[in-house]
């Protein structure tokens, strides 16, 4: 992986898999993606990850579990009170709200280290369509890459070696292979 600022990410996945390819350039890792697999229509808790080309917008780290990543894309510490809405009713759907929040959300600070490093994905992002879905994230896998809720996984390695090459620019495109 050479150095770049626009770094286009491709994600092949077949038809209604849970799993696929994250392509950089000529580096291949495994990922993750929701139980539905690509989905044409994102809907807000179907389980699919959208069928989209998504800019990656800003990386959440969690700061008493990684250091900081060297990207060129803006890195923020998380901290225990911030959570995202994926509540279609409130005005702060698909956004970073901090705890307490009346409205349904997930935590940002969690246990499982999927967001230790979370990318937010531009999916539903500038105007936010209520039901559209929300909190589309790049972020870490699981090590069996079970599942996600929609958003794409890779592992600890595969995520720092990407957001090396990563700046304002960069884009993931996820596609289906038969």
């Amino acid at each position: 992986m050479s150095e770049g600022h626009h770094m286009q990410l491709k994600v092949t996945a077949r038809k209604s898999e849970p799993r696929g390819i994250i392509s950089v350039r000529d580096t291949q890792f495994d990922c993750a993606l929701g139980p539905a697999g690509l989905v044409r229509r994102k809907k807000e808790g179907d389980g699919g990850t959208p069928l989209a080309t998504m800019p990656l917008l800003q990386v959440y780290f969690r700061p008493d579990h990684v250091e900081r990543p060297q990207t060129r894309l803006r890195t923020i510490p998380l901290l225990p009170n911030m959570g995202w809405c994926d509540d279609p009713s409130s005005p702060a759907y698909n956004r970073l709200v901090h705890l307490p929040f009346d409205g349904s959300h997930e935590k940002m600070w969690r246990d499982d280290h999927a967001y230790d490093i979370c990318v937010v994905l531009g999916w539903n992002y500038d105007k936010p369509r209520p039901g559209e879905g929300s909190a589309i994230f790049f972020h870490l896998a699981k090590e069996n890459y079970s599942p996600t809720e929609g958003c794409i996984a890779v592992s600890l390695d595969a995520m720092l070696g990407i957001l090396k090459h990563c700046g304002t620019g960069s884009e993931i495109h996820t596609l289906i292979v038969h």
